[in-house]
C-alpha cells in the first residue's frame, strides 16, 4: 500500500469547506424544527415525534450513499456527485420548509407539509454531509487525518454560529419577529432562503477545487484491492452484514457512546426552546411574542455553543490521552445541560452552552478520528462510515419514540428534559473507557 501524501493546509481546507455551507443549512434545522412546528400549532408532548424524520432519513440514506459512492466512478469523482445532488435538493427546501404556515392549509395539511419538507430537507442534508466525511478517509493520511477533522470540526461549528444567529440579526436589522397565529416570522423564513444562498455557493467551491483519485490511484493508496476482495469471496458481494460483522471492536464500542450522546443532544434541540423561555421569560406559548424572542435567543445561545465548540476543539490534540480528552468533554457537556434551568438570566445561559459547546466538539471529532483508524485497511470506507451513521441515527429515533414519556416523567416541565441530557452525556463518557483505542 502507497503512503498517501501529505496535504497542504489549503487542501485540507478545501476538501471540507462545503461542510461550512452544509452545517448552516443543518444549524437552521436544528435551532428552529421545534420553534416552527410549535408555531404551526404542535403539542409539547408530541414534539419530540417530529424528530423521528431527521435521523431516520439518515440512518437510510447515508449507508446507502457510502455504499453507492464506493461503487460510483465518474469524471467528477466518487463522492462529490452526490455531495452536489443532496445539496441541490436541501436549497429547495430550504426555500419551502419554512412557508408552511403561509399557504391557506389547514392544520392537518400544514402538519403533513412540514413533515414532508423536514423528511426531504433532511434527506437531502444527510446526503450531502456524509462525502466530506469520506473525502477525509479517502484522502488524508494517518497522521494528517486528526487534523483534517479539526478543519472540519473548526468549518462546521463556524457554519453552526451563522445559522443559528440569522433569525437574531434578522429581528435586530428589523424584520418582523411576530406573525399572524399558525405563520412562521419573517425572521425564520429570510434565514432559511440565506442559507439555501451560501450553501449552494460553498459546495460549488469544493466541487470545483477538489479532484479525487481515479480508481487505481485510490485503491494504491488505500490498500482495498485484497480486503475488499476477500470480502466479497465470503459474501458474493459488500453486504452490509458481512462488513458489520467484521468490523473491528471499535466500531462497537464507539457506537455505544454515540447512542447517548446522540440521545442527549435530539432532547436539548426538541426541548431548549421552551427550556430556555421558560427559565427566562416564564413562558412556553408560541403566540406570546416572548416566546419567539427565546427563540432568538436560543439561536444566539447556539452560536456561543459553536464557539465554544471551536475553541474546546483547538483544545482536545493536546490531551496526553485521547480517550480522556473525549471523556472529559462530553462530562463538561452534561454539566452545561444541567445548569441551563439554574440560569434565569438570558446571559447568564452563555455559561451551559459554553460547556454544551465542549461535548459538541468531542461528538464531532473523537468519534471518526477513532473509527477511521480502526478502519484502515478493511476495505468499504464509504460503506462503513455510513453504517457507522447509524450510530447518529438510531440513538436519535430511539430517544424520539421516547421524549413524551421522559417529559411526562420529569412533571411535563420542558426545562427538566435538560437534566435527562445532562445524564446521557455522562453515561456516555463512562463508555468511553471501553474503547479499544488503535493508532492516531
Amino acid at each position: 500500500m502507497k503512503q498517501k501524501p501529505d496535504l497542504s493546509f489549503w487542501k485540507l481546507w478545501n476538501l471540507s469547506f462545503g461542510f461550512f455551507g452544509v452545517q448552516i443549512a443543518y444549524a437552521l434545522q436544528s435551532a428552529n424544527i421545534s420553534r416552527i412546528f410549535r408555531t404551526l400549532g404542535a403539542d409539547p408532548h408530541d414534539l419530540s415525534f417530529f424528530w423521528i424524520l431527521p435521523p431516520l432519513m439518515g440512518i437510510l440514506v447515508q449507508p446507502v450513499v457510502g455504499t453507492l459512492s464506493d461503487k460510483t466512478w465518474t469524471r467528477f469523482g466518487r463522492r462529490i456527485p452526490y455531495l452536489f445532488i443532496g445539496a441541490a435538493v436541501a436549497v429547495a427546501v430550504m426555500c419551502l420548509l419554512p412557508n408552511a404556515g403561509s399557504l391557506g392549509l389547514e392544520f392537518s395539511m400544514v402538519m403533513i407539509f412540514g413533515l414532508m419538507m423536514l423528511m426531504l430537507l433532511d434527506t437531502s442534508i444527510n446526503m450531502a454531509m456524509q462525502p466530506f466525511k469520506m473525502l477525509v478517509g479517502d484522502m488524508v493520511n494517518e497522521q494528517q487525518k486528526g487534523k483534517a477533522y479539526s478543519i472540519q470540526s473548526f468549518l462546521c461549528n463556524a457554519g453552526s454560529v451563522v445559522g443559528f444567529i440569522f433569525p437574531y440579526v434578522f429581528a435586530w436589522i428589523g424584520l418582523k419577529n411576530v406573525a399572524p397565529e399558525g405563520v412562521v416570522p419573517d425572521t425564520v423564513i429570510w434565514s432559511f432562503y440565506i442559507g439555501a444562498a451560501i450553501l449552494i455557493i460553498c459546495v460549488v467551491y469544493t466541487t470545483l477545487k477538489v479532484k479525487e483519485w481515479p480508481p487505481q490511484e485510490y485503491n494504491e493508496y488505500n490498500g482495498v484491492a485484497n480486503a475488499e476482495s476477500a470480502a466479497d469471496k465470503q459474501s458474493g458481494s459488500a453486504n452490509w452484514l458481512v462488513l458489520l460483522k467484521n468490523a473491528p471492536s471499535a466500531f462497537w464500542r464507539v457506537g455505544l457512546v454515540q447512542f447517548f450522546c446522540w440521545a442527549a443532544f435530539l432532547y436539548m434541540w426538541t426541548y431548549v426552546v421552551d427550556a430556555v423561555s421558560l427559565t427566562v421569560w416564564d413562558t412556553a406559548d408560541p403566540a406570546n411574542e416572548a416566546y419567539q424572542v427565546a427563540g432568538n435567543w436560543t439561536g444566539v445561545l447556539y452560536a456561543i455553543q459553536a464557539i465554544g465548540s471551536v475553541v474546546w476543539a483547538t483544545l482536545i490534540p493536546r490531551f496526553s490521552n485521547f480517550k480522556m480528552a473525549y471523556a472529559v468533554s462530553l462530562v463538561l457537556g452534561g454539566l452545561g445541560f444541567a445548569l441551563i434551568p439554574f440560569c434565569p438570566n438570558q446571559y447568564l445561559q452563555v455559561v451551559p452552552f459554553l460547556l454544551i459547546g465542549c461535548g459538541w466538539a468531542a461528538m464531532l471529532a473523537c468519534p471518526f478520528t477513532l473509527v477511521t483508524n480502526a478502519l484502515q485497511g478493511y476495505g468499504h470506507m464509504g460503506a462503513y462510515l455510513g453504517l457507522f451513521n447509524g450510530t447518529i441515527c438510531l440513538p436519535q429515533i430511539v430517544a424520539a419514540l421516547c421524549g413524551g414519556l421522559f417529559l411526562s416523567l420529569v412533571g411535563s416541565y420542558q426545562a427538566n428534559m435538560m437534566f435527562v441530557s445532562a445524564a446521557f452525556l455522562v453515561i456516555g463518557a463512562l463508555c468511553v473507557f471501553g474503547i479499544k483505542e488503535g493508532k492516531r
